[in-house]
């Protein structure tokens, strides 16, 4: 079962956004806001990319588009890209 829908807002796709950096990559919650870059300020690789990317099609039951991902630098960007493909 999915957690986020079309019906989820900015706001709450940025707490599951942090809940999933939290319990897969041990960051702390309070470095996890929208302007953070995912390379530079959280330390985000490739590989982790990747499981952010399962991590999310487990929360929303769709499969992000890795060419619309690559676009993503920062954490808004995440949270954009997901609500982006919820409206669809």
């Amino acid at each position: 079962m999915t957690e986020i829908d079309s019906s989820t807002t900015k706001e709450e796709i940025l707490s599951h956004i942090k809940h999933i950096f939290i319990e897969n990559f041990d960051l702390e919650d309070d470095a996890i806001v929208a302007d953070a870059k995912l390379y530079d300020d959280l330390d985000i690789d490739s590989i982790d990319a990747v499981d952010l990317m399962v991590a999310l099609k487990k929360k929303t039951g769709r499969k992000l588009d890795p060419d619309a991902f690559k676009q993503v630098r920062t954490v808004g960007d995440v949270v954009d890209a997901v609500h982006d493909l919820l409206i669809q």
